[in-house]
């Protein structure tokens, strides 16, 4: 007998003035071969069962997400092809769920920008730790045909071949395209003809602006030297000491990144209020060489006029003008750090190290040095999340 019962039966020798009892009267043990006791009987039994139906669905799920379902956009090809634009706009893209579906991503692995894109955040790489790596094509230095198949066209092309057509797992890996070129001669970069990235007009425009974050870091870094220069010529030892650690409710304390300053000094002192009047000289002061200040501002825009600059003309800047320029949004240090990071301590490191100027004594000087590491990486901390979109096909970017 199977006793799934549970009762409350008045007992007074229990503290809680009753006691568990079964549905099955206690006499029915000499007719049955056996009971099963309540309680303590059928609950272990249940709970082993759960844990076993547990551990099925667990396999059902893994061997369900270990197969890629993969849903291709068909094409229709006319003769004669179209314009980019045309064909593009033209074609339905799938909703950027179904994309990340296909690729057995998480909803919490990726967040969307609207329909058609999404950033794929970093924690899929710790899920996918223990899987094997995958085949690694690099398309690169060729010169685009007159009809502009290059890189990004072949690139495309080829991802869509394989997934698509051959129904395997594949990616497209390419830049998001700079707004200089893209309103210039040479156009957008979002492929060509049949072999696209597609919202084609998300795609070489603003995007998941990551490019503005760039641009907004790299300008923060140039805004941050000229005012240390600023600062440091016009101002006392005491006066930099208390604006660059101020008293907070009567209390002095150091950032992370000035603790990181003060060991790369060799200073040994941790409270601010215990340091010599030597060791705060050295603290504050930089000592910026004004000609070695290698740091230009970028712009993502193709502006020629911009490119040789004259800036601290205003009477404030007391003759402190010098000479520089902007770069393309594109070239700076930043996005080398961007492409090169593997996580965001990894990219705050990065961004900590980047040499910004030289100071009299010839030794370089680094953003952690300034102190806007911290806010650079808050500026990027979405930049560093990969961007995922589709091709005409369907083909995963």
């Amino acid at each position: 007998v199977i006793d799934v019962g549970m009762n409350a039966k008045d007992d007074p020798t229990k503290k809680s003035g009753y006691r568990w009892v079964g549905d099955v009267e206690a006499a029915a043990t000499t007719h049955a071969a056996y009971m099963t006791p309540v309680p303590g009987g059928v609950g272990p039994m249940t709970v082993a069962m759960l844990l076993s139906n547990v551990v099925t669905s667990a396999i059902r799920h893994f061997e369900a997400s270990s197969t890629t379902s993969i849903v291709p956009n068909s094409l229709t090809l006319l003769d004669p092809v179209p314009s980019d634009i045309a064909i593009a706009s033209a074609q339905k893209p799938k909703l950027i769920s179904q994309v990340a579906s296909e690729l057995n991503l998480s909803h919490a692995e990726f967040e969307p920008y609207g329909k058609y894109t999404a950033k794929v955040t970093l924690d899929v790489l710790d899920r996918l730790e223990s899987n094997s790596n995958g085949h690694y094509v690099v398309v690169t230095g060729i010169s685009p045909t007159p009809l502009g198949e290059g890189k990004s066209t072949v690139s495309i092309g080829l991802t869509q071949a394989i997934y698509a057509h051959l129904n395997r797992p594949a990616f497209a890996c390419v830049r998001q395209p700079s707004q200089g070129p893209t309103f210039g001669i040479k156009g957008g970069a979002a492929g060509g003809g049949y072999s696209q990235v597609t919202p084609m007009t998300s795609m070489n425009l603003h995007l998941t602006g990551d490019i503005h974050a760039i641009t907004a870091a790299n300008n923060l870094v140039a805004a941050a030297v000229d005012a240390r220069y600023f600062h440091e010529s016009t101002q006392t030892d005491t006066q930099l000491f208390n604006r660059l650690c101020p008293k907070k409710k009567g209390v002095r304390k150091f950032a992370n990144v000035m603790l990181r300053r003060l060991q790369k000094l060799g200073i040994s002192t941790t409270n601010p209020d215990d340091m010599s009047a030597e060791e705060v000289s050295q603290f504050v002061r930089l000592d910026i060489d004004q000609d070695k200040i290698m740091w230009r501002r970028v712009t993502d825009t193709n502006d020629r006029f911009l490119r040789e600059i004259t800036i601290g003309e205003a009477a404030t800047e007391r003759d402190m003008a010098r000479k520089t320029g902007f770069d393309i949004s594109v070239a700076s240090e930043i996005m080398a750090v961007l492409a090169l990071t593997t996580s965001l301590s990894d990219m705050r490191e990065r961004l900590g190290r980047m040499v910004v100027a030289l100071s009299k004594q010839g030794e370089p000087i680094t953003c952690d040095d300034i102190g806007i590491t911290g806010a650079l990486t808050v500026l990027m901390k979405d930049a560093i999340n990969p961007t995922l979109m589709q091709t005409l096909e369907g083909s995963p970017v």
